[in-house]
C-alpha cells in the first residue's frame, strides 16, 4: 500500500494523539509525546492541526510529526516501523515540509530515515539531556504548598510561566486553549506557593495513559524567586501528580548546555539518560 502524508483536520487530531500514546514505552528513547501536542494546543485546535503531519499506510498511522515553529520538525515513528525501508524513503522525500534554509529535525533514535538524511548531508546539532524518574515507589513530599490549577487560577499559572522564560508571551487565554485540548484530559497544571502565598513555580504534566511514561512540559521558576529550591519542589510535585495519573515514569528533556536545569531535575530524583541530538540541515 502507498504511504500517504496528511495534515489532519481538528476532528482527526485524536487519531494522532492516540498513536503517540500507543508508542510511548519506558524502554524507548525520548520521543514525541502526546503532551508535546497538548502543550502546542495553547495556540488553539486549528493551529495545532495545521502543525501536525501524519504518515499512514493502509489506514494505519506510522509516523507523526509536529512543526514546532518555522524551522523545527519534531517527529516519532511506530516502534515496528523504525527500519521500514518504504517509510524511510518517503520520510526522506517529505522533508520538504520544512522550508529552505537552516532547519532542524528531532526524530527518534534508531530510525532508518535518519541514517538516510545523514547521507544527504544533514549534520548533528547541539546535544540534549533526557531525564527520567521511575514512579513505582511513592514520591516524597515536595516541602512546599502545591495547588492543582483550574480555570480560576489560570492567570496565576500564566504569570509564573511568563516570569520563568525570557520573551514568553504565555497568557491566561492560552491556558484555557491548552486545557480545552484532548491531551489535557490526562494532564495537570501545578503551582508552588511560598510561605507568603506567592506563586513561585509552575509545571504542566501530561500522562500518556496508565503504565506509560508521562511528560513535564513546561516547568518554570519565577525569576524573582530563584535560588530557594522551588525548582526541585515543583519537579517532585510533578512526579507525584504523574504517579497519581498512573504513569510508570516521568520524563523531561532539556538542552545539555542548560546545566542549571539538568541539575534541578537531578535534584528532584530524575536520572540522566544518554544524550540525544537533533539533525540540522544548513542553508
Amino acid at each position: 500500500m502507498t504511504i500517504v502524508l496528511g495534515t489532519p483536520g481538528v476532528d482527526e487530531l485524536g487519531d494522532a494523539v492516540a498513536a503517540l500514546r500507543e508508542w510511548q514505552d519506558d524502554g524507548a528513547p525520548m520521543q514525541l509525546h502526546p503532551g508535546d501536542l497538548g502543550w502546542f494546543w495553547r495556540f488553539g485546535a486549528e493551529a495545532t492541526a495545521a502543525a501536525v503531519r501524519t504518515w499512514s499506510r493502509d489506514g494505519r498511522i506510522l509516523a507523526v510529526g509536529l512543526l514546532d515553529g518555522r524551522d523545527l520538525l519534531r517527529m516519532t515513528i511506530a516502534p515496528d516501523a523504525l527500519r521500514d525501508e518504504e517509510l524511510a524513503q518517503r520520510l526522506r522525500h517529505d522533508m520538504t515540509v520544512l522550508p529552505e534554509g537552516k532547519v532542524y529535525l528531532e526524530a527518534r533514535k534508531g530510525a532508518l530515515f535518519k541514517d538516510l538524511l545523514s547521507e544527504d548531508g544533514w549534520d548533528v546539532d547541539e546535544p540534549w539531556t533526557p531525564l527520567s524518574r521511575d514512579l513505582a515507589a511513592p514520591v516524597e513530599d515536595p516541602g512546599v504548598r502545591i495547588e492543582v490549577v483550574g480555570p480560576d487560577q489560570a492567570h496565576a499559572w500564566a504569570g509564573v510561566i511568563r516570569a520563568s522564560f525570557d520573551k514568553s508571551t504565555f497568557t491566561e487565554e492560552r491556558w484555557h486553549a491548552m486545557a480545552a485540548g484532548s491531551p489535557y484530559a490526562d494532564a495537570r497544571s501545578l503551582i508552588a506557593r511560598d510561605e507568603r502565598d506567592n506563586a513561585v513555580a509552575a509545571v504542566a504534566v501530561w500522562s500518556a495513559g496508565p503504565g506509560k511514561p508521562g511528560l513535564l512540559e513546561p516547568m518554570g521558576v519565577h525569576r524573582d524567586h530563584r535560588g530557594h529550591g522551588y525548582g526541585k519542589a515543583i519537579t517532585v510535585a510533578a512526579a507525584a501528580a504523574l504517579r497519581e495519573l498512573g504513569s510508570s515514569s516521568a520524563l523531561v528533556c532539556t538542552p545539555s548546555s542548560n546545566v542549571g536545569a539538568v541539575a534541578t531535575y537531578a535534584s528532584g530524583g530524575f536520572q540522566r539518560l544518554p544524550e540525544i541530538q537533533d539533525l540540522r540541515r544548513d542553508a
